[in-house]
């Protein structure tokens, strides 16, 4: 069965859909001989499945790389300098990875920007100490929000931007960026068969004994799987706030925010899960359709080659 007439009929069959889970084919391929492992890299558990030994050392070592090179919370990455300076001569990873971030939200009309940093802070959500700003607050940190204000000099690699107080998150990119990283550090050691579960997003590589991985599509009431994508040479992310969000005064109010508003998404959608060839894509899309909505978040379908997209509406989320 193809992928295409596979997402055509979850989207039909399976209203419910959130997160991803591992899920082997039969109970007689369990018994093969497979070398799992688990570690938290990039904010996440990252669990490796691989009949290959040299799997997880492989993906862990690649994954932690790019951790070091683009998160905000070490102080020594290249993204932490960046955002202290406003300027940086960087390595040519992460001048790539924030010029595609750049293209994504040229793509999206401005859903997926990774200049959105200042707003985490203001609500919060970079340190876990939540606040509800007030509109004043929310529209000033807005004149240092969008992409445009990023300005990348070609020739030597150097990032720079153009306000003061300017900061940028990878988060909705970075852990893709890393799974594509390790998929190509298993193909040039000739692993041919491996699984990164990360969180909410997987990059399934190869063949599992010959057949496609399986990743289970759950429930987001249940945490039931109740659809199944068999993939090969695929990634699949999920982006949605039935997980992650914080209560204020009965109000619920989500992780995930709209950078031309300032606030958190109410696109009505639960979740949204992407499939695509590269996790980089599928990971920025996720996102950015999150906070599209689904009129929107469908034309992505045709601006990005090989994406299919699965949504979920809001109102089968328990609590809401």
């Amino acid at each position: 069965m193809g992928l295409s007439k596979i997402i055509k009929n979850l989207t039909v069959t399976f209203l419910l859909l959130s997160g991803l889970t591992l899920l082997l084919p039969d109970r007689q391929a369990q018994d093969k001989l497979l070398y799992i492992e688990t570690r938290v890299l990039m904010g996440t558990f990252v669990k490796v499945v691989s009949p290959d030994k040299r799997a997880p050392g492989i993906v862990f070592n690649e994954i932690g790389r790019i951790e070091k090179l683009l998160s905000k919370y070490n102080p020594q990455s290249e993204v932490s300098k960046l955002n202290e300076s406003g300027y940086l001569k960087a390595s040519p990873e992460t001048f790539y990875i924030i010029n595609k971030a750049k293209e994504y939200c040229f793509a999206t009309n401005g859903a997926f920007d990774i200049t959105i940093e200042p707003l985490m802070r203001l609500w919060g959500l970079t340190n876990k100490q939540y606040t509800i700003p007030k509109d004043e607050q929310i529209k000033e940190t807005l004149k240092l929000i969008g992409s445009d204000k990023i300005i990348l000099h070609d020739k030597n690699n150097v990032i720079q931007f153009t306000l003061s107080g300017m900061k940028i998150d990878l988060g909705a990119i970075a852990k893709g960026y890393a799974l594509d990283c390790a998929a190509n550090k298993l193909r040039e050691a000739r692993v041919t068969s491996c699984l990164i579960n990360a969180g909410g997003q997987a990059y399934c590589l190869g063949n599992y004994f010959s057949k496609p991985w399986s990743v289970g599509i759950k429930d987001p009431n249940s945490n039931r799987p109740i659809g199944t994508l068999w993939l090969t040479n695929k990634s699949v992310s999920t982006s949605g706030n039935y997980r992650q969000y914080f209560l204020k005064d009965k109000k619920r109010y989500g992780h995930i925010l709209d950078p031309r508003l300032g606030v958190p998404v109410d696109s009505k959608i639960a979740s949204v899960t992407v499939i695509s060839d590269q996790a980089l894509c599928a990971d920025a899309l996720s996102t950015a359709v999150f906070v599209l909505g689904e009129k929107e978040g469908r034309l992505l379908e045709k601006r990005f080659k090989g994406v299919s997209i699965i949504i979920v509406e809001e109102e089968h989320v328990q609590g809401n």
